[in-house]
């Protein structure tokens, strides 16, 4: 009987535990905060940083070639960059190598910058911005000014992250 109440304290605590952080995660999402500057190179080996955008709506999205929910984004966000491109600038982050992402790069012709963070940058950068848990896809939107404003675990559809770029 005793270890029976002690599995059952022991897991009313975990339980406990999981709420009180699910809570914390949801308010530091809410709370604004300023995007950090980094930088990462591209396809051609050419450094970018985070403020070469600013000014302009920036959508990060944290990908890699293996994730198929990434793909089916990535083609959702190219048709957003057309739409939008004057106001919003799309910027996919890779937790690739270098060479799956130019294979996907000469068959999709991705029309926003594709920078390469290798797997531990990226990870670190996205958990920085809210990413708690080592999702991918995840996906932040910075306002003109900085800020970071939305952010989402998981696959995006077109049309839930056109509501996050209203003007």
């Amino acid at each position: 009987m005793k270890a029976a109440q002690i599995i059952l304290i022991i897991s009313l605590a975990m339980i406990a535990g999981i709420g009180v952080r699910m809570i914390n995660q949801w308010q530091a999402e809410k709370k604004p905060m300023m995007l950090p500057t980094f930088s990462f190179p591209d396809l051609n080996g050419n450094t970018h940083l985070s403020t070469e955008w600013q000014g302009k709506i920036l959508v990060l999205n944290f990908w890699a070639t293996w994730c198929p929910s990434c793909l089916k984004e990535i083609t959702e966000f190219m048709l957003l960059q057309t739409k939008y491109g004057e106001k919003v600038q799309f910027v996919g982050i890779a937790l690739d190598d270098i060479n799956a992402v130019n294979i996907f790069q000469q068959k999709m012709a991705v029309n926003y910058p594709l920078l390469i963070s290798g797997d531990w940058a990226g990870f670190n950068l996205a958990k920085q911005l809210g990413n708690s848990v080592n999702a991918i896809p995840y996906t932040v939107v910075v306002n003109p000014e900085g800020f970071i404003v939305y952010r989402h675990a998981g696959a995006l559809s077109q049309s839930e992250l056109q509501q996050q770029l209203l003007f």
